[in-house]
């Protein structure tokens, strides 16, 4: 280990035992006084009292990870090289005004990859870079109890809930979440599955291609004799390891899986392409045909030029071949070329950083990863501005589209796997509420729908967009949000309360302006009050990871 890398393994190991000392006594705080936590806007936390003058979540966030970062504990870590990981840059979503503009469309997003990549930073001792922070894939990390739609013709139905929101008083959350039609286990269609493997030098470390390799392991004692498995290898030049193999011959799959080895140059674009190339020649109607490419993002040779990428994906995926992306390891991460491809592909993206998560995305919730059963899936919501004055999407930034591509069916939007839980929250203001950011029109609408919705109690009109697999033309799903669902923040479900508290903690740690004095210990009350049935023990995690990024904030406060 070179004198950098000691230097920086030290620091890291040093922080990491400050961390949990302050993660220590700050539990032992947060269970002796029950006003450290909020749980509605009329009694809002006092924060604790830092250790030395306090910081904006802003100008910590600047000194972690401005263009030059200061020489503590708290700096970056050595993969953090912005020429090597890199993140597609976003800003929050605005505060809109209904007389201006009384209409939000956006493509839905099952992503979990920025979660997992929250969690791995925060794991190592530092904040996690704001634009590797999706504040919807936060929130969709976890599954919500809604109620199940009963037919795959129409895969899902949404479960509204409006509520007073956490952080400000005078301002309401309006939840929307959408299950996915579960297609039993009896009757799943087959898999034809080609992982595509990155077996390219970069690929070595214990994070990268032995955990692709323990990872694949365990889906292959998942599938049965009637799915298929292949294995395509890219390292330097492309090669098949596995041609489609009847999931039933572990034998034969696992021998392939071990003989998997990292050495050379990544050929992404040609490693595609035979990918591609095998699913096709192999596909199978009525089967779920997909491309699953597992790599730590460095495209370097080849076709390297993320467009180019998109067009090929985008090409085959109208022969009804999907494409997904795991992502492994530190250090190559390319986000914004994962995103590009995944979207382009009809997939989704996971970040898979331990075994655990491993099995959470290829076992525990298989049916989501690997079986769609709606396809292009876009939600607009129009709002009555009788009733709202202000809205704002927290979250789905780099999904946003504009009013007119909600009614194409050329424009490609999101897919939702089985039993896949979506949600998404808007923050809003009334009219008449003492919170609003913007002065209103002198003269408003009085249109006849305005009349009708006023006197109907419509707050809003929601419209869901989606196609059935393999068809063409989509379909649609409306229905009213009613004013009178309104209810105060201790009277929302426990899954509202809980994705409120998951978005709030994403907007803290993207160092938003937005949530007025929201602080983390806010997030913790909130998540461990609504924190519910936890069989896997996702939710517990969260409150930790919540924990150690409050430690980390009054460490960097106290420098």
């Amino acid at each position: 280990m070179n004198v950098k890398n000691l230097l920086h393994a030290s620091a890291i190991g040093i922080a990491t035992i400050l961390v949990a000392c302050t993660e220590v006594a700050q539990e032992a705080e947060y269970e002796t006084s029950t006003e450290a936590t909020t749980t509605s806007p009329a009694a809002p936390a006092a924060p604790p009292a830092p250790a030395a003058p306090a910081m904006s979540v802003q100008e910590h966030r600047s000194s972690l990870y401005g263009p030059a970062p200061q020489a503590s504990l708290m700096s970056q870590p050595a993969y953090w090289d912005e020429g090597r990981e890199s993140y597609p840059q976003f800003g929050d979503n605005p505060v809109k005004q209904v007389a201006e503009a009384p209409v939000s469309t956006f493509s839905i997003d099952v992503d979990t990859a920025s979660y997992a990549r929250m969690r791995r930073f925060l794991n190592d001792g530092v904040m996690p870079p704001a634009d590797a922070v999706r504040t919807e894939e936060l929130v969709n990390y976890f599954t919500y109890d809604y109620e199940r739609p009963e037919s795959r013709e129409q895969p899902f139905r949404a479960d509204i809930a409006l509520f007073d929101a956490p952080w400000v008083a005078g301002r309401q959350l309006l939840r929307i979440g959408m299950k996915g039609f579960d297609i039993p286990a009896g009757k799943r269609p087959p898999a034809n599955l080609v992982f595509l493997i990155d077996t390219s030098g970069s690929m070595r470390s214990p994070d990268k291609l032995p955990l692709v390799q323990r990872s694949l392991r365990m889906l292959a004692d998942a599938m049965d004799d009637d799915d298929r498995i292949a294995l395509v290898a890219y390292a330097g030049a492309a090669g098949v390891v596995l041609k489609p193999t009847k999931g039933g011959d572990k034998r034969k799959i696992l021998n392939a899986i071990e003989g998997l080895h990292a050495s050379g140059s990544t050929a992404g674009g040609a490693g595609i392409q035979l990918a591609y190339g095998l699913a096709l020649e192999n596909f199978r109607d009525g089967a779920v045909n997909r491309v699953i490419l597992a790599t730590d993002g460095d495209f370097n040779v080849g076709i390297s030029d993320p467009s180019r990428l998109e067009k090929l994906i985008a090409e085959k995926r109208k022969s009804g071949v999907y494409l997904s992306v795991l992502g492994f390891g530190e250090g190559n991460l390319q986000d914004s070329t994962m995103q590009s491809l995944t979207q382009a592909g009809n997939g989704n993206a996971s970040y898979i950083d331990t075994f655990q998560e491993a099995r959470k995305v290829l076992v525990d919730e298989m049916g989501g990863t690997l079986f769609p059963i709606a396809d292009d899936v876009k939600v607009q919501v129009e709002f009555n501005p009788a009733y709202v004055a202000e809205y704002r999407l927290i979250g789905y930034e780099t999904r946003m589209l504009r009013r007119e591509d909600f009614n194409n069916d050329r424009v490609d939007a999101g897919e939702v796997g089985s039993g896949h839980t979506v949600t998404a929250l808007y923050e809003i203001v009334s009219p008449q509420s003492a919170s609003r950011r913007v002065d209103p029109l002198r003269y408003g609408d009085d249109s006849p729908k305005r009349k009708a919705g006023v006197e109907n109690g419509e707050l809003a009109w929601l419209r869901i967009r989606y196609k059935l697999p393999g068809e063409q033309q989509s379909r649609l799903i409306e229905q009213p949000v009613a004013v009178a669902a309104r209810t105060g923040f201790a009277e929302a479900p426990a899954d509202a309360r809980f994705a409120a508290a998951v978005a709030g903690f994403g907007q803290l740690l993207r160092g938003s302006d937005t949530i007025g004095e929201f602080t983390w210990n806010d997030v913790l009350g909130i998540a461990s009050d609504a924190r519910g049935e936890d069989s896997f023990g996702y939710r517990a995690e969260f409150t930790r990871l919540v924990r150690t990024a409050s430690s980390l904030d009054r460490l960097a406060a106290a420098q």
